[in-house]
C-alpha cells in the first residue's frame, strides 16, 4: 500500500546525537558562514527555544534553505528541516513578515493576476528596469529566474479541449500546482497525454496553491488556509479510491507530509488525502511494475545517436523517500543516454534563491550541479522534476530544461520537445 510514515518534530528532537553528519552534507553551510549548520541552528538551538530562552541563534535559521538534505542523511531520523521551519514561523510571528516574503508566498495570486494580461505581465516583470526596482525596493534579486506567463492557462486549455479528452472507466486525479497552471501548462498537457495514452481519464478538479511557499516563509496561518482548501476539494476523490498524482514533487510532498506535519493536521481527511497522493512517476513506475504501462516508445535520438540527457533529482523529490522513479521509467525509453547528477542541490530551494541576500548563496550551492551538466558536452536538454529547480538550472547553465514527463510524452510520439506542445494540437 502507498503510505508515508511520519515522525513528529517533537518526537525526533532528542534523537540528535551531535554527530555533525548533517552539517558535513549541508550545501548551504558549505558556502556561507551566515548559516551555522543544521545541527546548531536546528535541534541544538531548539532546546533553548523550548525553554523560552531569547538568546538563541534564530538569525541563522533564516538562512536554512529547507532543502532537507539534513533529513536525508541524519542517521537517527531527526526532522531538522521541519524544526527549522517551525523556528522561522516563530520569528515571523514575533517580528512580522516582509512585503517581499508575502509576495513570494502568494504564487497563486500573482499567477492569476498576470494570466489576465500575460503579454503585459511578462513585459512588466522581465524588463531590466523593473528587475532593478524589484531588487532595490522589494528585495527580489534581479538575476533570479522569474518564470513567464503562458498565453493560455491550463484551465483555459482544458476548457478549450474538453470534448477531445479521453473518457474511461479508469480514472486518475491530477494536481497541477500554481507554476503549471500559469507558466508551464505544457507540462500538464504532456502529463495528461501520457495518462490518457495509458487508458486513464484525467480528472482535474478545482484546487489552490499547496501552501508550501507560505510555509517556507513562516506564514503558517495562511498556509493552513490553503491546505484546508485542498483537503476539502480532494479528500472526496481519495475516499472514492482515486489516485491523486502530481507532476510537481514539492506540491505532492506538501500534501503528503509538509503541511500535515508542520500544521499538526492528522485528521481523517488529511490522512486519507496523504495516502492517496503520488508523484506522477512514482505512480507510473507502479504501473510498469504491474505490467500495465504501455511501452510503445519511439527512440529519442539526436542526429541518429542516442540523446544524452543529464538528470537532476531535486531535493523535494528525494524527500519523498521513494527512490528515483523518474529515472526508473525514463530508462525504459530506447535511444536515451541518461546521466544522473549526484549534486546535493541546485540552490534555488523554492523561494530561497529569489531573495537578494540569498541569491549568490543559491548560485554557489548549485555550482556542482551546473559544472556537472556543462561537463556532459553539447546536450540539447536537462531533465528535472521541480519547476523552480528547472528555472535555476537554466540560469546556471544556459541549457534548456524539461520535466521528465515531457520526454515520456515525446517517446510516445505525442509531444514536441522543442516547441513544448502536443503534436495533435491545432
Amino acid at each position: 500500500m502507498h503510505t508515508t510514515s511520519l515522525l513528529s518534530v517533537g518526537n525526533t528532537l532528542d534523537e540528535c546525537i551531535k554527530c555533525n553528519i548533517c552539517t558535513s552534507y549541508c550545501p548551504v553551510s558549505e558556502v556561507t558562514d551566515k548559516f551555522h549548520g543544521p545541527k546548531y541552528s536546528g535541534p541544538q538551538a531548539e532546546r533553548f527555544r523550548e525553554l523560552g530562552q531569547v538568546r538563541s541563534p534564530d538569525h541563522s535559521v533564516d538562512y536554512c534553505s529547507g532543502c532537507r538534505v539534513c533529513n536525508e542523511v541524519c542517521p537517527t531520523g531527526v526532522r531538522i528541516a521541519e524544526i527549522n521551519a517551525r523556528a522561522r514561523a516563530q520569528i515571523a510571528a514575533d517580528r512580522g513578515i516582509s512585503l517581499r516574503n508575502r509576495l513570494l508566498g502568494r504564487n497563486e495570486m500573482i499567477g492569476k493576476l498576470g494570466s489576465y494580461v500575460p503579454a503585459l505581465a511578462n513585459l512588466a516583470m522581465h524588463n531590466p528596469i523593473s528587475r532593478i526596482l524589484a531588487e532595490k525596493v522589494v528585495g527580489i534579486a534581479r538575476g533570479a529566474p522569474l518564470p513567464r506567463w503562458h498565453a493560455e492557462t491550463l484551465n483555459g486549455w482544458l476548457a478549450r479541449t474538453g470534448d477531445r479528452r479521453l473518457k474511461s472507466a479508469q480514472k486518475v486525479v491530477y494536481f497541477h500546482g500554481c507554476a503549471i497552471q500559469y507558466y508551464e501548462p505544457f507540462v500538464a498537457q504532456a502529463a495528461i497525454a501520457v495518462l490518457e495514452h495509458n487508458g486513464y481519464e484525467v480528472i482535474v478538479p478545482p484546487q489552490n496553491c499547496c501552501g508550501l511557499p507560505m510555509l517556507s516563509n513562516g506564514e503558517f496561518d495562511a498556509g493552513e488556509r490553503y491546505h484546508r482548501g485542498n483537503v476539502a476539494r480532494l479528500a472526496g476523490f481519495a475516499r472514492a479510491g482515486y489516485a491523486i498524482v502530481s507532476s510537481s514533487p514539492s506540491c505532492s510532498l506538501t500534501l503528503k507530509e509538509e503541511a500535515p506535519e508542520l500544521l499538526d493536521k492528522h485528521d481523517e481527511a488529511t490522512l486519507i488525502l496523504k495516502n492517496a497522493t503520488w508523484d506522477i512517476f512514482e505512480w507510473l513506475r507502479e504501473l510498469a511494475d504491474e505490467g500495465k504501462l504501455r511501452t510503445d516508445f519511439q527512440p529519442l535520438t539526436v542526429d541518429g545517436r542516442p540523446m544524452t540527457l543529464p538528470y537532476h533529482a531535486p531535493c523535494q523529490y528525494r524527500a519523498h523517500r521513494v527512490g528515483k522513479p523518474s529515472l526508473d521509467v525514463l530508462r525504459l525509453i530506447p535511444g536515451l543516454d541518461l546521466r544522473e547528477s549526484h549534486a546535493r542541490c541546485c540552490g534555488i530551494a523554492g523561494t530561497y534563491g529569489y531573495k537578494t541576500e540569498k541569491f549568490e548563496i543559491a548560485l554557489e550551492v548549485g555550482q556542482d550541479l551546473f559544472e556537472y551538466i556543462l561537463a556532459q558536452g553539447d546536450v540539447p536538454y536537462v531533465a528535472c522534476d521541480t519547476e523552480t529547480c528547472r528555472w535555476q538550472i537554466e540560469v546556471g547553465t544556459g541549457v534548456p530544461n524539461r520535466h521528465p514527463i515531457e520526454f515520456l510524452a515525446a517517446a510516445y510520439g505525442l509531444y514536441d520537445l522543442d516547441k513544448r506542445r502536443l503534436k495533435n494540437e491545432p
